[in-house]
């Protein structure tokens, strides 16, 4: 993920000298921030997306101090907040297909919503909502809790959800070894790197309360035996 996150800050400023004066006094904006390019200098406002990660944090904290551990507490808040979660056996394998995993599902289009509806049973549709997909087996709580906190995100309405930048940044996660950003505009760019500072704060978010819990002993083992995506 560092080495991700490392290659595109580094297209970021190929891209920008290469192609600078069709840049200049462009702007990108998504909800709740803004980056502003001159031909001197860039410029990102994003006081709001800081104060909604602020309390997304707060938040999710508050939520997991009342669900006492228990993953079902946490997935019927999901629910009762109008996300569907649905329970299958062999999640895991099912997602893998569509390149997907258990938690959260975000926006889909085209044939990965198409494969989505039907094996949830929500009918025949080139899209699908936000979804919550998890196993018949026992849910690991350490895996729902970093899922859990993307979700809370996305109901936030943070940037780097839509399905274009969710598409492009599994993809880059898969492969991120020989991950090639030729082609890309720099307002793609950036949309990848909000995805990627969600991912992020989801991890950060459940190994820093596992810390707290256990006094920071074996936590990046209990997040990886969890099947989280670090």
């Amino acid at each position: 993920m560092k080495k991700l996150y490392t290659n595109i800050r580094k297209i970021f400023f190929k891209l920008r000298a290469k192609s600078l004066e069709k840049m200049l006094d462009k702007t990108f904006t998504n909800a709740s921030s803004k980056t502003i390019i001159s031909s001197t200098e860039t410029m990102t406002l994003n006081t709001k997306t800081l104060k909604i990660i602020e309390e997304v944090k707060s938040n999710v904290s508050d939520i997991v101090k009342t669900s006492e551990n228990n993953p079902q507490k946490l997935l019927s808040y999901i629910e009762a907040q109008g996300t569907k979660v649905f329970k299958l056996p062999n999640a895991n394998n099912i997602l893998q297909k569509i390149n997907e995993h258990t938690g959260l599902i975000t926006e889909l289009n085209g044939i990965k919503a198409l494969y989505i509806n039907i094996i949830t049973g929500q009918g025949i549709g080139l899209k699908s909502k936000p979804i919550f997909i998890i196993s018949t087996k026992d849910t690991d709580y350490h895996m729902l809790l970093r899922e859990f906190y993307l979700w809370y995100s996305l109901k936030m309405k943070l940037p780097g959800f839509d399905f274009k930048t969710q598409e492009k940044f599994k993809k880059y996660i898969k492969n991120s070894q020989n991950a090639n950003f030729k082609g890309l505009t720099y307002g793609e760019m950036l949309k990848i790197k909000e995805a990627i500072e969600r991912d992020k704060e989801a991890n950060e978010f459940v190994m820093n309360l596992l810390r707290e819990k256990d006094g920071g002993s074996n936590v990046f083992g209990k997040m990886t035996s969890g099947g989280a995506n670090i």
